[in-house]
């Protein structure tokens, strides 16, 4: 029995943070399932930008969208939809067998609705009509704007998977709005009982913004350089205790993310290098609730040493959207460059 299958034992999920075409057909993903090393994909557009701009493997697949007249970004969500059926389709055995618990398959909305509530929730319900599979999730950011749109989604009976989920008060507000939006669909008379969503909560990047402030603080030397130093690395498992994981500094454990926030009823998204880790010595014991009064511990000394929480999550999210949105500008682009020369 691998890690992966142990961590299935106590309740984690692992769920791959990769796609690509060439994944799908040669069987390399459907092995990982067969091997219980992964119980779900998912991508965005920094994934898709690197799998579509970097391989040949959607030549094949393109040249007829461009015969078709497509736009390059047409293409793009032709070419991303493709992939998610397919991998949709390997994981529904799964999805069965575990009654809709485990076995899906995330798409995100385009970044550029990060702030149009509007228009977010007009692209979750098209591109959860063109999936068309149970075991899909429609990725949904967190911003202010993502909030009403995630509560809308719910009550229309998508699978929703919140991202970009930095900080403790905006995953409440997560919440609230699940809640409201299935209190929404029980008033409408709809069934509520094949809904699946996920908060997922950032992890890693918290590290490595909070570790850039308190390297600042070590670098001026004085009296508060040591009680900084002690607190590297310390950050991002405190705030997820208290409330997608690949290891952002390579000072730290390659699995740090995953041991030390195992825990029942919980999915850990990993890259590709994580997973091989998490495999050759990942450990399966339930962590997540160890410590809790250090965490707090943790953050209240960040705090003594100027560092906001607050600050740090509202950059993150900012961040974050920013990355997705150059991402599919720059696959957008990519693929009209390579759309011209098929022409």
């Amino acid at each position: 029995m691998n890690t992966s299958q142990k961590l299935a034992e106590i309740g984690q999920s692992i769920w791959y943070d990769n796609i690509q075409r060439r994944l799908l057909e040669n069987g390399e993903m459907a092995g990982m399932i067969a091997r219980g090393e992964i119980r779900g994909v998912t991508s965005n557009p920094s994934i898709f930008m690197n799998a579509i701009t970097k391989s040949t493997d959607y030549d094949a697949g393109l040249l007829p969208l461009v015969k078709a007249g497509c736009t390059a970004e047409e293409i793009v969500w032709r070419l991303q939809m493709e992939d998610i059926q397919r991998a949709a389709d390997l994981f529904r055995p799964l999805y069965n067998a575990t009654n809709g618990g485990d076995g899906f398959v995330s798409l995100e909305v385009s970044p550029n609705h990060a702030d149009d509530t509007v228009g977010t929730l007009a692209e979750v319900e098209t591109l959860w009509a063109q999936a068309d599979r149970p075991n899909v999730m429609i990725k949904i950011p967190a911003t202010r704007a993502g909030i009403p749109a995630i509560r809308d989604a719910i009550a229309d009976g998508v699978n929703v998977n919140i991202t970009l989920i930095f900080s403790r008060a905006r995953y409440a507000e997560v919440m609230e709005a699940f809640l409201t939006g299935l209190e929404h669909r029980l008033a409408a008379g709809k069934p509520i009982d094949s809904i699946a969503s996920v908060a997922s909560f950032f992890v890693s990047r918290v590290d490595t913004n909070v570790d850039k402030r308190l390297q600042a603080i070590i670098d001026k030397g004085g009296p508060q350089a040591g009680e900084a130093k002690e607190l590297l690395g310390k950050a991002a498992i405190a705030n997820a205790r208290l409330a997608s994981t690949s290891t952002k500094n390579p000072a730290y454990s390659d699995v740090l993310y995953v041991d030390e926030l195992i825990g029942p009823d919980t999915i850990n998204t990993v890259p590709p290098q994580t997973l091989v880790a998490l495999l050759d010595h990942g450990v399966a014991q339930i962590t997540l609730e160890r410590g809790l009064d250090e965490a707090q511990a943790v953050m209240d000394r960040l705090a003594a040493l100027g560092i906001s929480m607050d600050e740090v999550t509202t950059e993150l999210e900012r961040e974050g959207v920013k990355a997705f949105t150059d991402a599919f500008r720059v696959l957008v682009t990519a693929m009209g460059e390579k759309a011209a020369v098929m022409v």
